[in-house]
């Protein structure tokens, strides 16, 4: 497994419980997303389920701006490995439950559109796509996957018009299933994981799975492959 200070994995019965915490705005960059993709690959051998955490008030601010502002050279093989690691999750052949510890704003909120299931944590918390307000267009493949999980009602606004939500209004708007206590958010996530691990039958639950989310999956592989051709890679 790819490992990294910023990314712990732990098991609770049948769940594998990835966290990712380096202290911070639990930003993505290439160590981080390749910890997070290892860990899914172990999880899919060895588990019935798996569980994304945040930290405490954050889950994830999205991408390093650091590197997604220093050039389309450092930037677009980001975006790549953030799309390929949403896609991964989206197309798990176990299932995925988020437990949203706080923030989540662009990938952070790209990671909630990708799993099964997704705990929120009560309070004053944003999430969403912030993306067109800080003059970054959002990404084709990001696109796809709004357009499959987002409500139609909110789709505009949580895109075009990069609105934040609170997590109760997340939850009308897609991004969210559920809000549970700060203390309690990542076990709730934990249970509903080990829930979907006891009472899914594997090989139903994959079959199922391609059923679903196979014709939308090729059509994130596509947009990212526009957005990177776009950039004048590939």
């Amino acid at each position: 497994m790819t490992t990294t200070d910023a990314v712990t994995v732990s098991t609770s019965g049948a769940v594998t419980v990835v966290t990712l915490d380096d202290g911070k705005a639990n930003a993505l960059n290439h160590e981080v997303i390749d910890a997070l993709r290892a860990a899914l690959r172990d999880a899919e051998n060895n588990s019935g389920a798996l569980v994304l955490a945040g930290r405490p008030n954050r889950f994830s601010g999205g991408f390093d701006l650091s590197i997604m502002t220093s050039g389309a050279d450092a930037a677009m093989p980001l975006l790549q490995a953030g799309a390929d690691l949403a896609i991964e999750l989206y197309t798990s052949r176990i299932p995925v439950v988020v437990a949203c510890t706080g923030h989540a704003v662009a990938m952070g909120a790209i990671l909630l559109m990708s799993a099964d299931l997704r705990v929120g944590t009560e309070g004053e918390f944003k999430i969403g796509m912030n993306e067109v307000a800080i003059g970054m267009p959002v990404p084709n493949f990001a696109m796809g996957l709004a357009r499959d999980r987002l409500s139609t009602r909110w789709f505009v606004q949580a895109i075009q018009h990069a609105r934040l939500f609170d997590p109760v209004t997340a939850i009308e708007a897609g991004y969210l299933d559920e809000v549970a206590p700060a203390d309690a958010v990542v076990d709730t996530a934990v249970a509903r994981a080990e829930d979907l691990a006891t009472n899914l039958r594997p090989a139903a639950f994959q079959l199922t799975r391609d059923i679903m989310r196979a014709g939308v999956a090729a059509d994130l592989r596509a947009g990212i492959a526009l957005d990177m051709r776009s950039a004048g890679f590939g």
